[in-house]
Parts: structure tokens; C-alpha cells; sequence
């Protein structure tokens, strides 16, 4: 165990907190430093005492084989304080770089995978300040801090059983984290960087472009991926918007035929059908189901050349450690040989067999009565606005879309926090199964949630006018109640809630800056911000030719949305950890699902619209003729989709050459290493 050097006493106001002379010392030459970067704060318990503060210091500083992260700490202003600064040594920080598998700028200028025992050949390798991003360099140290378990059993130091109690091979981190004793983990901003970045970000004048390479510097691949695809979307919002608002504007199809009218009601007839030769509901849905393909398939072309340039196309694919919430009874594993938590797979699968699937069930009933109210109330409106015709029922009418509406989103916010205890006491091992299990129960219920009742409309009742009405109502209120929390809401809580920094000077003591960044409330991560993204191409992608201005509302929304998440993450939360990704994960696929879905949805509309039901009539044809040939279009609408999806590679080419070089030269390396342990074993002699 690295020793600790006992932190100087009685500072001044305006001294150096995280002085080089009080952080622990590192037993590597090519470690030692004069200046030692603070990357994260570690808020205790208030009443912590110094000999559990000092016992954490020292298991955090302690080499990898003891049980510690081999990371360097700093007791913040004195021994009796409640934080703890963390920084990372050179070694540390190049052998998780290697473990995660991560590229870097080798000296011949292409990205190549990270390797230790090469790392003289790899650009700015000496500042880690040039060579990892902050982003990285804050991973890293959380990665390592959750890597820390216990060797045996043992007592925490001033905690009283059966808190203080840990068992061997438990985590640490996790230990500390339930019994109290640490309150927050936090990565540290830079002012300075943050500055800069807000002004080249949110608080640009361009309507348009985002610097993405400085967000992922200071962010992260999580946080860039995000923003990258957000940024791609919305431009790509542009054509479809510009169709949406020519067919609103200037065919007359657009509006239904029925369009003023408020209630379900049949089909006019045809000489009141004033639709031109090439009907809208035509031209809306067949451009949605290209466009959602195109779409998809340009984006994952962006995503690979993306995770190039950050250096994470090449991550490993690595024997997950247990995350630090899996608990289960001591035993050996049998993958790995070692002592760990160990938890029968049969009991994960009764309770999600026994538990989560009822639970979800139940929210799902939740969402058919919610449907089955919406319908009661409609109809009720409906008539009365019959039997009166006034103006006060004619808006009345909306008045059940927009209570649905309430509802779905009241019993979406809900759900999710269900999902996510669900999700916890199936007791997951890998942290990658617990984001795939608790992705995917959040995302069924939100496609049944703010999708079912469309489907409903549009397919069960066949009510087109119905069908738009809904549809203008979801997008109406969406966008208002939208910008009331993205806009309204974060400019009132950073002006008289979230000032904890704003009166701090430069020359102010730095613990007071420390102390500000933790009192900010954590970021809630990017879940509830994709769900919305994929609410929203849900509804472009499947029922845009019901509603055209779908597309012109949704990019008017998200011309804010981008500037108003960078203020949100930026000026209210704490700066988040961010893992190193190649792509969106889990969250790709779904937007993949529903791109296909959108030739199902959008055939089917098609074949309910005004002017293909008139050619059916007029040519004759019974209702299994039209199915028949519904079914054929349908079909050979989706070999198209396929066909473009061929067509359109995942990755550009150079891409995939530079993939393969990497993957050519890793079998070249091994091929060598095994040549030289070759000749080593023959020139030992062997003994008699």
C-alpha cells in the first residue's frame, strides 16, 4: 500500500487546497509530478470521522493487488473535512486505457489501438492532458474506484457493524455508498474549458452546428453521441418538413376532406372531394418510409466514422467485472476462478418470470383503461357538441386528447421509476444486462403507452379525422409543455436556485469551489431525453401522413432542444461520468424497430386513405382483393427497405480498411509474441 503523507493543517483563505505536497505519494518514478490534476470530488457523510476518512484514503491509494484502485487522493481542506479530491497517476491512467481497449494517435498519424508495452510510439504520451480527453481521465478514475473489492473480511474503521462489515471480494465503493459514509461522487469541471465550451455551444448566435469534438473532450462519447445525433436528426428534419408544410399549403387532400369538422363522422362523397390527381397521403407516406430507412442507414454511417475519430471504434470486448449493485452469496465463479458474488440464474428468471413481467402487465392494463376512458369521454363531448354547436363545446373537443395526454405522461414517469427497481432486484451481474433489461421494459411500454391509442384510431375505428385531431393535439401540447420545461424552467431554477457558484471569485478558497460543485443536484442521465427523441420519430415516421406538419412542429422543438439541454447540462447539474461507446447502443436498434414498423404503418394508411378506397370502389374490387393486394404492396415495400439497406454500407469504407488494419496488425503482434516465447522455450534446456 502506497503510503500517505499526513495533509497539512490550518491553510490560509486563499492556499491551494490540492497542493502537490499534501496529495499520497506513488511508488513509480515515472509517476511523480509536480503538478497533479484534481479529477473527482468524493462528498462524505458530514460526521465522518478522521480515522474512516484516513481508511478510505488509503484503500483508495493502495495498489490494484491489494484491493485498492491505485488512484492518488488529496483530503481536501484538512483531515476533518467531508471530501475527498481523487487524481490519477500516468501508469494508471495508460493501463485503463489499454483495458478499455481505446485508439489512439499513433506516430505515424493513424488511430491505432492503445498498448502499453508500445506507448513510447504514441502521440503525447507524455501529457496525459493531450493524450486522454478530461472525459477519459475522469472515467478512468470511477472505473477504478468501482473496481476496488475487499480481500477479506474485514471492519471499516469507525462504523459499527453491521454497517461498517465488509465481506470478501464485496465492493468498496458500494459498501461505503449504502452505509452513508459517501454521499456523491463527482467529476470536477473546469471552468475555464466549460466557459469556453458554453460559448461556442449554447450561447452561439448560429441557429445550426454544435462542436462536437470539444463535447466529447469534456463530456464524453455518452453525452457527444447524444448531442451528434440530436444535431443529425434535426437537420434532417428539414425535407420532410418542407413536403409537410407544401402538401398542408398546396393540395388540397391535406385536409381530408374532413378536416373541420370535429367528430368522428364517415367518409364524404366523393363530390365533395376536391383531391388532386396525386393524393397526399400517397406522396407523405411513401416519402416517410424512404426517408425513415435513408435516415437510419446515413446515421450509422456518421456513428462509425464518429467512433473513429474518438478513438472508439476498437473497444474490447472483456469478461465484465460484477457491477457495483450485484450482490449474491460468496462463492468461486466458474469462468474465472475467482471469489465473487454469485447469484442462481433461476432466481433471476423467477423474478422476472413471478414479478416483473405481472408488473408490467399491469401498467400496460393501466394504458388500455386510460384508452378505453379517452374514448368514453370523446364520445360523451361529441354528442353534446351535437346537440349544442356552440364555440365553448367545439373546444371541448380537445379536451379529452389533452387529458390522455396528462395521463400517458404522469403513468410514463411513474413506470419508469418501476422499471428501474424491477430491473434491480432481478440482480443483474453484468451492467450491460442491467441496461438491456431496464432499456427494454421502459421501451414496450412507451411504444404501447404513446402509441397504442393512434393505432387504435387508425386501424380499429378507421377514423382519419379522429386520427389527426389526436395526432395535432400530441404534438400541440408536446411542443408547449416542451418548451415550458426546456426553456422556462432551467432559466428559472439557474437564477434563484442553482447559484451555489455564482457570487465565487477566482481568488476564492478552492475548497469553496469544490463545495459549490457538489451542492449542484445530479445529472439524470439521457433516458428520458432519448425517449422523447423516439417518441417523436415514432410519430413521423408512422403517422406523418395523417398530420403533415408533424415534421415543421418537431423541427421547430428541436431548434431549442439542442441549445436548452447544453444550458441544462452545462450551468444545473453536476458534471456526469461518461463511459467510452462506439455507438447509441440499445437505443439505435429501437429507432431501428420503428423505422420498420413505418412501412407496416404507413402501407396500411395508405390503403385507408380517401383516394385509394375511391379507386377501389370504382374499379370493383371486394375487401379481400384489397387486402391481397395490400399485403403484396406491403411485402414488396419492405424488400425495397431492405434494398436500400443493402445498398447504403454501415460504415464508409475507409472506416472499415481502418478497422481491419487494426484487427491485421493485433493477429501480426500476437503471431510475433508467440514466435519469440517459441524460441525462448527451445533455448531452455530441459532438465533431466
Amino acid at each position: 500500500m502506497t503510503s500517505q503523507k499526513e495533509p497539512q493543517e490550518g491553510l490560509s483563505a486563499p492556499a491551494k487546497v490540492t497542493g502537490p505536497s499534501s496529495w499520497s505519494r506513488v511508488s513509480c518514478p515515472c509517476c511523480i509530478s509536480s503538478h497533479i490534476e484534481p479529477l473527482v470530488l468524493i462528498q462524505l457523510a458530514e460526521n465522518i470521522q478522521p480515522i474512516t476518512k484516513q481508511w478510505i484514503m488509503s484503500v483508495i491509494s493502495a495498489p490494484v493487488k491489494a484491493g485498492g484502485a491505485q488512484l492518488l487522493v488529496h483530503p481536501g481542506e484538512d483531515m476533518k473535512g467531508d471530501m475527498i479530491v481523487v487524481a490519477a497517476p500516468r501508469c494508471t491512467l495508460l493501463r485503463v486505457t489499454e483495458d478499455l481497449g481505446l485508439c489512439k494517435t499513433y506516430q505515424d498519424g493513424n488511430m491505432t489501438a492503445f498498448s502499453f508495452e508500445d506507448r513510447d510510439n504514441f502521440c503525447n504520451i507524455d501529457d496525459m492532458q493531450q493524450f486522454l480527453t478530461l472525459a477519459e481521465r475522469q472515467y478512468i478514475v470511477k472505473h477504478e474506484l468501482d473496481s476496488m473489492r475487499a480481500r477479506e473480511d474485514q471492519r471499516i474503521p469507525g462504523i459499527p457493524a453491521p454497517k461498517g462489515k465488509l465481506k470478501a471480494r464485496e465492493s468498496i465503493l458500494q459498501k461505503l455508498e449504502k452505509a452513508g459514509v459517501i454521499r456523491n461522487i463527482t467529476p470536477l469541471h473546469k471552468q475555464k474549458l466549460l466557459s469556453a465550451l458554453g460559448k461556442q455551444w449554447y450561447s452561439h448566435k448560429s441557429l445550426w452546428g454544435q462542436p462536437l469534438d470539444s463535447i466529447h473532450a469534456y463530456f464524453g462519447g455518452t453525452i457527444a453521441y447524444y448531442f451528434s445525433f440530436l444535431d443529425y436528426y434535426t437537420l434532417s428534419l428539414f425535407p420532410p418538413a418542407i413536403l409537410g408544410l407544401f402538401i398542408t399549403f398546396f393540395l388540397p387532400s391535406a385536409n381530408f376532406s374532413s378536416g373541420n369538422k370535429t367528430e368522428s363522422a364517415p367518409a364524404p362523397p366523393k363530390d365533395d372531394d376536391d383531391t388532386p390527381s396525386v393524393s397526399s397521403y400517397m406522396v407523405q407516406a411513401v416519402f416517410s418510409m424512404l426517408w425513415s430507412t435513408v435516415f437510419m442507414e446515413l446515421w450509422k454511417r456518421r456513428s462509425a466514422a464518429l467512433s473513429y475519430r474518438w478513438g472508439t471504434f476498437n473497444l474490447a470486448e472483456q469478461f465484465q467485472e460484477p457491477r457495483p449493485g450485484f450482490h449474491g452469496e460468496l462463492g468461486t465463479n466458474p469462468v474465472t476462478g475467482r471469489l465473487e458474488p454469485l447469484f442462481p440464474e433461476w432466481k433471476r428468471r423467477l423474478r422476472l418470470g413471478l414479478v416483473s413481467v405481472p408488473v408490467v402487465g399491469v401498467f400496460l392494463g393501466l394504458v388500455v383503461m386510460g384508452m378505453a376512458g379517452f374514448y368514453f369521454f370523446e364520445r360523451l363531448i361529441s354528442n353534446w357538441h351535437k346537440a349544442s354547436g356552440s364555440y365553448f363545446t367545439a373546444v371541448l373537443l380537445y379536451l379529452p386528447s389533452i387529458a390522455h395526454i396528462v395521463y400517458t405522461n404522469v403513468l410514463g414517469n411513474i413506470y419508469r421509476n418501476v422499471a428501474l427497481k424491477l430491473t434491480e432486484a432481478e440482480n443483474h451481474r453484468e451492467e450491460s444486462s442491467f441496461d438491456y433489461h431496464h432499456t427494454t421494459k421502459v421501451l414496450v411500454f412507451t411504444f404501447f403507452n404513446n402509441f397504442a391509442v393512434l393505432f387504435h384510431i387508425a386501424f380499429f375505428k378507421e377514423d382519419m379525422p379522429l386520427l389527426r385531431k389526436r395526432l395535432s393535439s400530441l404534438l400541440i401540447v408536446t411542443q408547449v409543455v416542451n418548451q415550458f420545461t426546456e426553456v422556462v424552467v432551467p432559466f428559472l431554477v439557474d437564477r434563484f436556485l442553482t447559484s451555489a457558484d455564482r457570487n465565487l471569485k477566482e481568488d476564492d478558497p478552492e475548497v469553496d469551489h469544490l463545495q459549490a460543485q457538489g451542492s449542484l443536484p445530479a445529472f439524470p442521465g439521457l433516458f428520458a431525453e432519448y425517449i422523447e427523441l423516439l417518441v417523436q420519430f415514432g410519430y413521423l415516421s408512422l403517422f406523418s401522413c395523417v398530420y403533415p406538419l408533424t415534421a415543421p412542429l418537431l423541427l421547430l422543438n428541436n431548434l431549442t432542444e439542442i441549445r436548452t439541454d447544453a444550458y441544462k447540462l452545462c450551468k444545473l447539474f453536476n458534471k456526469p461520468f461518461s463511459a467510452p461507446v462506439a455507438n447509441m447502443g440499445v437505443w439505435q436498434t429501437a429507432f431501428e424497430v420503428l423505422s420498420f414498423i413505418s412501412v407496416m404503418s404507413n402501407c396500411w394508411l395508405l390503403l385507408l386513405s380517401p383516394r385509394v378506397k375511391d379507386l377501389t370502389e370504382d374499379a370493383g374490387l371486394s375487401s379481400s382483393k384489397v387486402l391481397v393486394i395490400a399485403v403484396i404492396v406491403e411485402h414488396a415495400l419492405i424488400m425495397v427497405k431492405m434494398i436500400l439497406a443493402f445498398m447504403i454500407p454501415d460504415e464508409p469504407d475507409w472506416v472499415r480498411i481502418k478497422r481491419e488494419q487494426i484487427e491485421y496488425h493485433s493477429m501480426q503482434a500476437l503471431k510475433k509474441q508467440r514466435i519469440m516465447r517459441s524460441r525462448v522455450e527451445d533455448k531452455v534446456p530441459l532438465k533431466a
